[in-house]
Parts: C-alpha cells; structure tokens; sequence
C-alpha cells in the first residue's frame, strides 16, 4: 500500500523511542513539496559522464543562451577543426562506434567527467547518458522508497532513471539519477526531477544499510556504477 502525503509527512514527525530514527527522513524538506502521494525531489547542479563514452573533441553538454536560435551543430564541438572533421567522417562520432563501448565488469570503464549545471542552464544531448542526483538527502526505514519522474518532466520526455528507480528499506544517501533525453534538453539547476513514493512491504527486515554487499549506501551526488561481479549460479 502506498503513502499519501499527509501520512508521509507524519512518519517524519512520529516521535520514537529514544534512539529509533524516524520511518522517513528529508533533507531540506519543504511542505510545499508535498503531493498527494509523492513528495518532489530536485535536480542537484552537477552531473557526470563515462569518460570512454565522449568522443573527442566533442562537449558533453552546451551552456544554454536563453534562446535555441543562438545554437547550432558546431556548438557541441571543442572547436572549429573537430566540427569540420565530423561533417567528413561523422562515423568517428558515432556513440554505436564500439570504441566507446562501456564493460559493466569493469572498473576502468567507470571513469567519469564532471559537469556544472550553470543557473542559466545546461543543453543536454540524446546521445549522452548523465548521471546526475538528487538534492535531497533521504533516510527510510520499515518503508520500500522508489522515485519516478514529474508528469511535466516526462512530458519534456526526460527520464530520469533506468532501472534504478526502486530503492531498498534502510537506505540512506542521495538519489542518483540516469538521465537520458530524447531531444536537445535544457536542466537547470534544482529544477524538480520527480517524486519520491513510499510503499509498505510484508516480511522480515533486510535493512540496505545493514547489509555488508549494498554498494551504494551513504552516496551523495552522482555516484558511477560499481564494477558487476561475473558470477556462476548453481
């Protein structure tokens, strides 16, 4: 059974025996961020890129004018010699192109670039994967938590995760975020992202933070993906 809002928000509140956190922590927590059944989370101003997956010569993202008729092609080039290169050998500049090819079995492949989202805003591109985060710091106990995008988010048609939009009962940390856009997108910093819902669960607690194999726990900002262990099952 998902929370509503108001059962959320008295969670955060409950008092608890001394020593017991609260079922939900928030922070900054805002009421006015507070839906019917999902509290808002916002974008934080730094996003990050697999290294190996930027062509050279090529930005990962454009500082945006204010106005789209101030940018064009050539921007997302370091300079004009690359932009003349890409109309000759596009091929080069091709994310298909194996060589930018990410090895989730691999710790080299996690090497990342970071990205400042200025207050003017910042174009993302469809061929690139961000990693981005939540402002918000969350805590949740006794609770399944899992985040989606905004109604108005999805509209603009930014997704704002893969297939890591569930989390765990007892994880503590920011959120963060693989965001992908189908078109030239404009973020900007703290702009809300999505939601964040909370549901009830049936059985014994496996509590995240306990548990010595969770690889994420206590992150804050864009955190790379941890090397995927190749394992035999029997």
């Amino acid at each position: 059974m998902q929370l509503t809002g108001p059962e959320i928000l008295r969670r955060m509140t409950e008092t608890k025996p001394q020593g017991k956190q609260p079922d939900i922590i928030i922070k900054p927590f805002d009421e006015k961020c507070l839906g019917s059944n999902s509290y808002d989370l916002h974008l934080a101003d730094t996003l990050k890129i697999y290294k190996n997956t930027l062509p050279k010569g090529m930005k990962p993202a454009i500082e945006y004018k204010g106005d789209i008729s101030l940018h064009d092609m050539s921007d997302w080039f370091e300079n004009k010699s690359f932009y003349k290169d890409f109309i000759k050998n596009s091929y080069k500049y091709d994310i298909r192109n194996p060589k930018y090819t990410i090895d989730p079995c691999s710790e080299d492949a996690h090497e990342t670039i970071e990205i400042k989202i200025p207050e003017t805003g910042l174009i993302l591109s469809p061929q690139i994967g961000y990693l981005g985060s939540t402002v918000e710091y969350t805590e949740t106990r006794n609770l399944f938590p899992y985040i989606d995008g905004k109604s108005s988010v999805g509209r603009n048609f930014i997704l704002n995760h893969h297939t890591a939009g569930r989390g765990d009962d007892g994880f503590c940390g920011t959120w963060t975020l693989e965001i992908r856009t189908l078109y030239p997108t404009v973020v900007y910093p703290y702009m809300r992202i999505g939601q964040i819902y909370y549901e009830t669960f049936i059985g014994d607690r496996k509590p995240y933070d306990l548990n010595k194999t969770s690889h994420y726990n206590g992150q804050i900002g864009p955190t790379a993906a941890a090397k995927i262990q190749i394992e035999k099952v029997r």
